[in-house]
């Protein structure tokens, strides 16, 4: 008999709202087209508050207070003053924690017990980690005894880990002397602005941080700002290679950490239980919508079926359902345009002629849900195993030997990240070196710690966020 589960909805209160501006220059101010847009909770499809539609005039207003800032406060302050600053918002997040995890469901449709237990705490672990290096910079830069900090810093996050994305890029910039202004994705606003008034009650200098919100065209402006030294960006290859145009020859420092496809490849020696949990976690977390998400897996012959068998069995265990539920597993897509994205290409899959496997369950009546699956019989040849899903849809394939299974993750245009699963250490050696992609995991998956280094090769971007390789890219010699 299946185990049935009450609702365990939570309770933490959390007030949104009505409108929200601009934060510029320590003050909320409104967008000078007085224009708003709406943000959407995805699970109910009804909107959640009016947020200001960012202009180029908004994003001027914003670098400008953030050059003020940086040349009257900021970089003249002692960097061991820097550090309490930064320190002190990694407090805050702590302790506002439940309030910035249930915001995050809310307006970005990921379960609870993820904003929760990963979202927010990987955040202020960032501030933290990089607070410890503001009073230490001169052993960032290997034979550069005091590196400066560049200025300005423009960064566009994407919608899928707002806060964490924002964190990543503030509090090295921060920590480095750096003023920043950041664009959050159009669909998940709140917590980088919930992150603002945290900015103010860490009583941080007005200008050092300053959030715009906007579409793309904000971002675009953002990023073209002659007053910006650096542009880091997250989000899709195409935007990537967009800013990447926009900035040649310009002289301004850029980081991209862009799209991938990432291999998760399961040997037949492998603990099989442990790699099944391995493969749930790297392709369902967030409801597939991670860049680094294990979405082709590659597994070896004489495995396939038991493999096959034991996924099919894990995703029926899945809780799809309302994302305040400590009991999801599956939460809701994003927004509408990626439902339909996700849609499009699960039929692509069924036209190609790829064997579709779903979790059984029903879906919700409202919000943009898509149940967890995989595809059996896929090619490489197939555009699921070629384009981004990013939703939760796996496609799975059969390799022979070790070189062959190397031969077809690498079989990529992207580079980011990439899983092994083997009881032998030396194979895991062997495929991790001659794997082209900047993260490789051993019999886990989605591993992070803010010392630790992320980032890929190719069409998945290039620079590294966390660590020490995320710290010098803010920073000058």
């Amino acid at each position: 008999m299946a185990l049935a589960y009450a609702p365990s909805l939570e309770s933490t209160p959390v007030r949104i709202r009505e409108r929200y501006d601009h934060y510029i220059g320590g003050r909320w101010v409104r967008s000078s087209s007085g224009e708003t847009f709406a943000t959407i909770n995805p699970a109910t499809e009804e909107a959640l508050a009016q947020v200001a539609s960012g202009t180029a005039e908004d994003v001027d207003r914003a670098v400008v207070a953030a050059r003020e800032a940086y040349e009257r406060v900021w970089r003249p302050m002692r960097p061991a003053d820097r550090a309490k600053f930064v320190y002190r918002i990694a407090r805050a997040i702590t302790e506002r924690s439940r309030e910035l995890a249930v915001l995050e469901t809310m307006d970005g449709g990921k379960p609870i017990k993820e904003s929760r237990d990963f979202d927010v705490p990987q955040a202020a672990a960032h501030f933290f980690y990089y607070a410890g290096w503001a009073d230490k910079l001169r052993y960032a830069i290997p034979g550069a005894s005091d590196p400066s900090p560049l200025g300005v810093v423009g960064s566009v996050v994407p919608w899928n880990f707002p806060l964490l994305m924002a964190a990543w890029k503030i509090a090295p910039a921060l920590a480095s002397g750096n003023t920043i202004v950041l664009k959050p994705a159009e669909t998940t606003p709140l917590t980088a602005l919930l992150l603002a008034e945290i900015c103010e009650e860490a009583e941080l200098p007005p200008g050092v941080v300053n959030i715009v919100t906007g579409d793309g065209r904000t971002g675009a402006a953002l990023v073209a700002h002659p007053g910006i030294a650096k542009v880091a960006f997250t989000g899709s290859t195409e935007v990537g290679k967009a800013i990447a145009r926009t900035l040649a020859g310009t002289g301004k420092r850029l980081t991209l950490e862009l799209g991938g496809k990432a291999a998760n490849i399961v040997f037949a020696d492998a603990p099989l239980d442990q790699a099944v949990e391995g493969i749930v976690n790297g392709i369902y977390f967030n409801q597939g919508h991670v860049c680094c998400a294990g979405s082709r897996l590659l597994v070896q012959e004489p495995i396939h079926d038991t493999v096959v068998e034991r996924l099919r069995d894990r995703i029926e265990t899945l809780r799809l359902g309302d994302p305040l539920d400590k009991n999801t597993d599956i939460g809701a897509i994003n927004s509408a345009a990626q439902h339909a994205k996700i849609r499009e290409l699960v039929q692509s899959g069924i036209d190609e002629g790829a064997t579709l496997v779903e979790q059984s369950c029903a879906l919700p009546t409202r919000g943009w849900f898509h149940r967890a699956s995989f595809f059996t019989g896929v090619t490489q040849a197939h555009r699921i195993a070629r384009e981004e899903i990013f939703g939760p849809v796996l496609s799975i394939m059969t390799f022979r030997t070790a070189d062959e299974a190397i031969e077809k993750a690498n079989n990529t245009p992207y580079g980011l990240s990439a899983g092994v699963w083997t009881d032998k250490g030396a194979k895991s050696m062997y495929v991790a070196q001659r794997l082209a992609a900047g993260v490789v995991w051993c019999s886990t998956f989605n591993q992070f710690d803010p010392s630790s280094p992320f980032g890929g090769y190719r069409e998945s971007g290039f620079g590294r966020e966390g660590g020490i390789e995320g710290l010098r890219p803010y920073l000058t010699a």
